[in-house]
C-alpha cells in the first residue's frame, strides 16, 4: 500500500536559498494530543533564514521543513483531543513547550527547557501538512484571509512580549522602533501605539517612510542618511526615549543605548547585523537603564492580543505573497531587505 505523500520544502544542508528544495514527503500523522494542520498559508521569518543558513553553537537534524507561522484548516485530531473539530480554521501559536514544568505551568512557556520553535527543532509549515500540539491551535478571527492570518502570530506575540510584558509601556511614553518595515518593527508600532505612546521609527529606504507613518509612527528616520541617536536627542529636547526596541543587533546597539532617557528600557529580540554590541557601562548606571532579552511570548500573550486583531486594532501586515514553489526567490527577496510587514507562502 503506497504511503501517502505531500509538497514540501526542505533543506537538507545548510547554505543559501538554493538549498530550499520543493520535494514529495510521507504526510505526517498526529500522535495523542496533536492535531493535523492543512496549511494553507505560513508566512516568513528571519529565523528560517537563520535555520537555513546554520547559527554556530546550534545544531538542527535535517532534512528540516521550516516555517514557524501557519494558518489553515484542522484535518485529523490526534488521541485524547477534545474541544476541536476538523475543519475548522485556525492559526498556530509557533512556540512549543512541554507543558508540565514549573515555567510552563507558571506560564512562562519560554523558559521551559524543552522550549522550541516550529519549524526549527520539528518540522514546520512549508508543506500542506503540519503537526503541532492540541494546545497550540487557536481561532482565526473571520475576518482575515489565510495569507493575513499567516501574518499574525510570531511577530505580534513576540511585540507583544517586549512592549507589554517586559517594557511595561505606559500612556505618554515615547517608544523607539528600529527598522520598522520588518515584521517585529511593523508589530511594535501597532502595539506601541495602541498602549498610547508617541513612536519614532526607523527605515532603511524612502519608500518605507509613509507606510512607517500609516502604521501609527509620528516621526520616521532614515537610518541610512541619518545619526538616529543625534535626531532622538534633538527631536526630545535631548531628553531621549522611554523606550527601544531593537531588534538588529550589533549594527544599532550603541545608537539605541545612547537613545534612551534616564530610567529608559531597551528590550531586544535579534540581531540581524552581528551578535556583538558595544556598550558604554557608564550610561547604564549613570541613566539607571534597564536591558531585557525578549524570546517570543507564551501561550497565554498571544491570547491576550488576539482579540485586538479581531477588532482590528491590531492588523497584520502582508507585503508579498509567493506559491509553495518560489519559497528560494521569497528568502532572496527578505535578504535584500526589500519587504515592509510580511512575506507569506500560500500552500496549494
Amino acid at each position: 500500500m503506497a504511503v501517502p505523500t505531500m509538497q514540501a520544502i526542505r533543506f537538507h544542508e545548510h547554505g543559501g536559498p538554493e538549498v530550499l528544495r520543493l520535494e514529495e514527503v510521507a504526510i505526517p500523522r498526529p500522535g495523542p494530543g496533536e492535531v493535523r494542520v492543512r496549511v494553507r498559508a505560513c508566512a516568513l521569518n528571519h529565523l528560517d533564514i537563520w535555520n537555513r543558513r546554520g547559527m554556530p553553537g546550534r545544531r538542527l537534524s535535517l532534512p528540516r521543513i521550516p516555517g514557524a507561522d501557519v494558518a489553515g484548516e484542522i484535518d485529523e485530531l490526534g488521541a485524547g483531543v477534545s474541544g476541536l473539530e476538523a475543519g475548522s480554521r485556525v492559526l498556530v501559536n509557533p512556540g512549543i513547550s512541554c507543558g508540565r514544568c514549573e515555567a510552563c505551568l507558571s506560564g512562562q512557556d519560554t523558559l521551559c527547557p524543552q522550549y522550541h520553535i516550529l519549524g526549527s527543532q520539528v518540522d514546520g509549515g512549508y508543506a500542506q501538512y503540519v503537526i503541532v500540539p492540541a494546545a497550540n491551535v487557536l481561532p482565526m478571527p473571520r475576518h482575515l484571509s489565510f495569507e493575513q492570518a499567516a501574518a499574525v502570530p510570531l511577530v505580534f506575540l513576540t511585540a507583544w512580549h517586549m512592549l507589554v510584558t517586559l517594557a511595561r509601556v505606559r500612556p505618554g511614553e515615547t517608544v523607539l522602533v528600529w527598522g520598522a518595515g520588518s515584521g517585529v518593527g511593523s508589530a511594535a508600532i501597532q502595539i506601541a501605539r495602541l498602549l498610547g505612546a508617541r513612536v519614532f521609527a526607523t527605515v532603511g529606504s524612502d519608500d518605507k517612510m509613509e507606510r512607517a507613518r500609516h502604521l501609527g509612527a509620528e516621526v520616521v528616520l532614515h537610518h541610512g542618511r541619518q545619526h538616529v541617536d543625534e535626531e532622538i536627542r534633538s527631536l526630545t529636547g535631548r531628553r531621549g526615549v522611554d523606550v527601544v526596541v531593537e531588534h538588529v543587533g550589533q549594527a544599532t546597539w550603541e545608537k539605541s543605548i545612547r537613545s534612551l532617557t534616564h530610567g529608559g528600557r531597551l528590550v531586544t529580540c535579534g540581531a540581524t547585523t552581528g551578535y556583538e554590541g558595544l556598550t558604554d557601562i557608564r550610561y547604564l548606571f549613570s541613566r539607571q537603564l534597564r536591558l531585557f532579552g525578549s524570546y517570543m511570548g507564551s501561550k497565554a500573550e498571544l491570547l491576550h492580543l488576539m482579540p485586538f486583531v479581531e477588532r482590528g486594532q491590531l492588523k497584520p501586515v502582508v507585503d508579498r505573497v509567493w506559491p509553495l514553489a518560489e519559497a528560494a526567490q521569497a528568502h532572496r527577496w527578505m535578504e535584500e531587505r526589500r519587504h515592509f510587514g510580511k512575506l507569506v507562502l500560500t500552500i496549494p
